[in-house]
């Protein structure tokens, strides 16, 4: 929660033209820019008697190396929850992200082409966590005769999610034996949770005599493999290399420490699934974060829904000091074009 700060007008400016200016160039802002910037007609020694209260607050702070001053991570989110004026994003940066999440293309390609439209509009690391919370769902079995004791099976899952399975057979299965088995399984299982209607099916194997329940026990435990990997939650990421454009995160211990965050996932997928209750986007600032690898980076991250359910959360990576009044609508119209596209799919 953030802390109640008493700002008269001028300091609040002061403040805003600060982050402003850090966030643009990366450098400690004196007291004699901070005069032109801000366009007030004081001495630089009035600019200095306010930073000198900024800093008391814990709002600004000097660096060893220089007499200007920089935001700190309590600035930022004073600035965030009290001062910033988010930009709208505008017809064409809109339009250009609609055009890009087309309810024609499938659930996969939609979220991977949110993750690039985040990397790319904001030129920091977009990130995209699918959490999928909805009972693995068979919409189509298939099987193709690959040779005597090798068999393809086709598997749809839920929307669209396609999966291919090479299982080895005890015997050779006539492409009748193999349509007939397909049929008993869709009979079965087209249309329902495969978890459910799995243990239905099992029962009454045991007591199939037919020469195909032998393919088709082989067929459900390669089914229930593909559908537990289904279920897990991920994450997809784009755009890490964004990152190495900001000097502050050129340290090769950060970047490092970064790059094993994004490989291991685990860490973000938490911090984004603290997103998926947001009423817009949830804004993580340092260490706000929990995590010590993100000090020195701030989460934006708001969740995107299919059917008034929340299946995951889009956002973008980057440093404390990035545009926030750029970046929020960014990642806020991303997410509701992401759920449209989601829902209106054919």
């Amino acid at each position: 929660m953030t802390e109640k700060y008493e700002l008269d007008e001028r300091a609040q400016l002061l403040l805003k033209q600060l982050i402003a200016s850090y966030t643009r160039d990366a450098q400690p802002v004196g007291s004699k820019y901070l005069v032109e910037l801000s366009g007030l007609e004081v001495s630089s020694a009035t600019i200095r008697n306010i930073m000198s209260k900024l800093e008391a607050m814990g709002l600004v702070d000097s660096p060893h190396t220089s007499a200007g001053r920089i935001p700190t991570e309590a600035g930022y989110r004073f600035f965030v929850d009290s001062l910033l004026e988010v930009n709208d994003l505008g017809q064409s940066a809109r339009k250009t992200i609609s055009d890009r999440l087309s309810p024609d293309m499938t659930s996969n390609d939609l979220i991977h082409s949110a993750t690039e439209i985040l990397s790319s509009v904001t030129q920091l690391t977009g990130i995209v966590s699918l959490t999928h919370s909805t009972p693995a769902e068979i919409r189509h079995i298939e099987f193709m005769r690959l040779t005597e004791r090798r068999i393809l099976v086709i598997l749809v899952i839920n929307q669209d999610d396609v999966h291919n399975k090479v299982i080895e057979v005890d015997k050779d299965y006539s492409d009748i034996e193999l349509n007939q088995a397909a049929q008993t399984l869709s009979r079965y299982l087209i249309g329902r949770d495969f978890n459910s209607a799995r243990n239905q099916l099992v029962e009454e194997l045991s007591e199939l005599k037919s020469e195909v329940s032998t393919i088709m026990k082989a067929v459900l435990d390669a089914m229930e493999q593909v559908c537990n990997e289904s279920d897990h939650d991920d994450l997809l990421t784009s755009g890490e290399s964004n990152l190495l454009r900001y000097t502050e995160l050129s340290d090769i211990n950060k970047l490092r420490d970064i790059f094993n965050v994004f490989n291991e996932k685990k860490d973000l997928l938490q911090l984004l699934d603290s997103c998926t209750l947001a009423d817009g986007v949830e804004i993580f600032i340092g260490s706000e974060s929990g995590y010590t690898i993100l000090s020195d980076f701030s989460v934006l991250g708001a969740p995107y829904q299919i059917n008034g359910e929340v299946v995951g959360v889009v956002g973008v990576i980057g440093p404390t000091r990035i545009a926030y009044e750029q970046v929020i609508p960014v990642v806020d119209v991303t997410a509701k074009l992401l759920s449209s596209a989601l829902n209106t799919q054919k």
